[in-house]
């Protein structure tokens, strides 16, 4: 068990946290949730001691050994990728460490032999004689091919030592496990590999993550950092936010007898307990869910934008024609043979195992960059909004928000004054005085905030989208996700976020250096469809998704 007891922290005038009380116990995998800089990372920080807090102690069961994902690429450039996973067991590397210094010391007396045996023992005793293949597994089913594992850690990829890191997290059967976004940098198949992980890990977990899939994938609970407490509830973050959206709605229901309100939530419960008993945290999560009342689920005080995209006319019937696009970067084949055109209510998700090729592909189709061969041609009756995955180059003028939005009025609008604007920016959750904060000093957050609400003015009927939910908390993804879904326009995408694919998109579109794949079908059943991975490996030249 790991428990905070009493915790609280301030910066300043800014209150973190206020005598937080909760516990961690084995057997569950706890998702942390909450509005960016609510204090999810610093919560774990202060669980694995790296921060201490102005008042308060964390606690944890002795003997339990805790293990962190580190955030630090470069803290172990000097050592070897198999030895930096090693080095996450620490009590055993210092045993393995102080036994060999014994056998290579020429003074060593017996006493010192006797002492190398005992250690001995105990290294035995942590899994010591097998800890080189078992991280050398960890490795290979996180990506990490045998050519690299000898390798320095500062002569290695950077999108590799990601995952070196989360295997050094992983070794050795922590008691307790702290992972702060530990997808990231993951293809689709790692993070497939690691939800299966945790999922069947028997210890406790804490997990830090804006990607949905991920947490009900894993979680058992959720731990909501809210106005400075934490609360945890039973079940995965879709029981969370559907619970809690329901109750708000419960709540404000003037209409509905109370007796018919329990009965929604009763039957609500019951609903997700039914569900939950499929998914592979199956045990755990059922038992919660059945021991839960409905005293237990409260309304979010989540403030959630709102994105809404309304297009000013319908597409026509042409809308966008590729033909024989191919592009290349510096001699890398990103993507070649590109053809297809968009159909009316297509909402299509654009893949590749090369996220450049995606970005470039976007590029291209929005004027901002030249293809290396081919053609495309947009539909006169098309309004496309773009989100790109880089928009640093939008907010160099230090303009206030207002000014800045201003310069996007579509010409067609004749009377943007400043309510109006102030109308798109509060959607976003820009209130008050937030509209004159210039440009130049917006959080990654803030930035992405800004440019949908820039999309918003101008009532696309086609929208485009690279990597959208890059840099948003929960609340904000939750709403993009939605106005996705209910645009009645065309969406075209690429993203991370498996839940967004899957619910939004109804057509995927895989770029490869041989061509593309194009099915109607949805992001789940591209996944799992067998010509779909025989295809692939045709195209990529080697078995994936297996």
């Amino acid at each position: 068990m790991i428990s905070a007891n009493n915790i609280s922290l301030s910066f300043g005038k800014r209150v973190l946290f206020d005598e937080v009380n909760i516990s961690f116990t084995k057997g569950n995998c706890y998702g942390v949730i909450g509005a960016n800089g609510a204090g999810k990372s610093t919560f774990l920080k202060i669980l694995s001691g790296e921060i201490e807090p102005n008042k308060g102690n964390i606690f944890i069961s002795p003997g339990e050994r805790l293990a962190v994902l580190k955030q630090n690429q470069f803290e172990f450039d000097e050592q070897t990728v198999l030895n930096t996973v090693l080095m996450g067991h620490k009590k055993m590397w210092d045993v393995m460490h102080k036994k060999d210094a014994i056998y290579t010391d020429p003074e060593a007396t017996e006493a010192d032999y006797m002492r190398a045996g005992d250690l001995e023992a105990e290294f035995g005793e942590m899994g010591g004689y097998t800890a080189e293949s078992d991280a050398a597994t960890f490795l290979n089913e996180l990506g990490v091919k045998e050519e690299y594992q000898q390798s320095l850690m500062k002569d290695i990829p950077s999108n590799l030592k990601l995952r070196v890191l989360l295997a050094q997290a992983l070794f050795g059967n922590p008691d307790i496990l702290l992972l702060d976004e530990p997808t990231n940098g993951l293809d689709i198949e790692t993070i497939s590999w690691l939800e299966n992980f945790l999922a069947d890990y028997e210890n406790i977990v804490l997990v830090v993550s804006h990607d949905r899939h991920f947490l009900d994938a894993v979680c058992t609970h959720v731990a909501d950092v809210d106005r400075g407490k934490i609360k945890t509830f039973s079940g995965n973050y879709t029981f969370w936010y559907e619970s809690s959206q329901l109750m708000a709605r419960q709540v404000t229901d003037k209409n509905k007898k109370t007796e018919e309100k329990r009965q929604a939530l009763i039957d609500f419960i019951a609903r997700f307990s039914a569900n939950a008993s499929k998914s592979r945290q199956a045990t755990s999560r059922k038992k919660a869910l059945e021991k839960l009342t409905i005293e237990d689920i409260e309304p979010s005080n989540r403030r959630y934008p709102g994105i809404i995209f309304q297009p000013l006319r319908d597409v026509g019937n042409q809308i966008l024609n590729v033909e024989n696009l191919s592009a290349s970067v510096e001699g890398r084949k990103l993507f070649e043979k590109v053809n297809f055109s968009i159909n009316k209510n297509d909402k299509i998700a654009i893949l590749s195992k090369d996220p450049l090729a995606v970005t470039h592909f976007f590029e291209i189709i929005n004027g901002n960059s030249k293809a290396n061969g081919g053609k495309f041609e947009w539909g006169t009756t098309i309004t496309k909004a773009y989100l790109p995955v880089e928009n640093n180059e939008f907010f160099e003028d230090g303009m206030t928000l207002l000014e800045w939005l201003r310069q996007y009025v579509p010409p067609n609008v004749t009377d943007a004054d400043e309510p109006f604007l102030r109308g798109f920016l509060g959607k976003m959750l820009f209130s008050g005085d937030d509209i004159m904060k210039k440009t130049n000093v917006l959080s990654g957050g803030e930035k992405v905030r800004c440019m949908i609400s820039r999309m918003m003015l101008q009532n696309p009927n086609l929208v485009v989208l690279d990597q959208p939910t890059n840099h948003l908390d929960l609340e904000s993804i939750q709403s993009f996700n939605e106005g996705c879904q209910n645009f009645p326009g065309i969406v075209m995408l690429t993203s991370h976020d498996h839940t967004f694919l899957q619910t939004v998109a109804n057509r995927i579109i895989e770029l490869t250096p041989k061509g593309i794949i194009d099915r109607l079908m949805t992001f789940d059943e591209y996944l799992e469809d067998k010509r779909v991975k025989e295809l692939r490996a045709e195209m990529y030249g080697q078995a994936v998704m297996a």
